[in-house]
């Protein structure tokens, strides 16, 4: 029992630590929000000059399609690292088995921290020891 408590607490630690970098890199897709930003403005206000002969500027509608696909993408990176932090959160407390199960098994998608951690992780979370665990704390509360 020991050692099974010692894995989740150290899972958990992990968890933690891939939900922080789920966070950060859920950053990267504002650089679309960014673009979709600066072709709507050009669309918008041209140059005093005008185009050059033979250059058309970019559709606004482009930079829209750039922005929403770019704000969607980030809060997706946003909601699946807090749901990655809840599950760590989840694994220490010895609560919530199959929510820890089921975002372990999405955080498999995420190579190759997500996938090492979900493999261990689903290793841990299958023994029926650990199952016992988290039987006997939702049964205590």
């Amino acid at each position: 029992m020991d050692q099974d408590k010692e894995h989740l607490r150290l899972l958990a630690i992990f968890h933690y630590i891939v939900s922080g970098l789920a966070a950060l890199f859920s950053f990267f897709p504002l650089l679309y929000t960014i673009i979709g930003g600066v072709f709507i403005f050009a669309a918008r206000h041209p140059a005093a000059a005008g185009p050059k002969p033979g250059e058309e500027l970019p559709p606004e509608f482009l930079g829209w399609i750039f922005m929403v696909i770019g704000s969607l993408l980030f809060l997706l990176g946003i909601a699946i690292a807090i749901c990655i932090l809840i599950a760590g959160r989840s694994l220490a407390k010895h609560r919530h088995y199959w929510f820890a199960f089921a975002i372990t098994c999405v955080e498999c998608l995420f190579i190759p921290f997500g996938t090492i951690l979900g493999v261990f992780t689903i290793i841990v979370l299958l023994r029926e020891s650990v199952k016992a665990l988290f039987a006997a704390t939702q049964t205590s509360v």
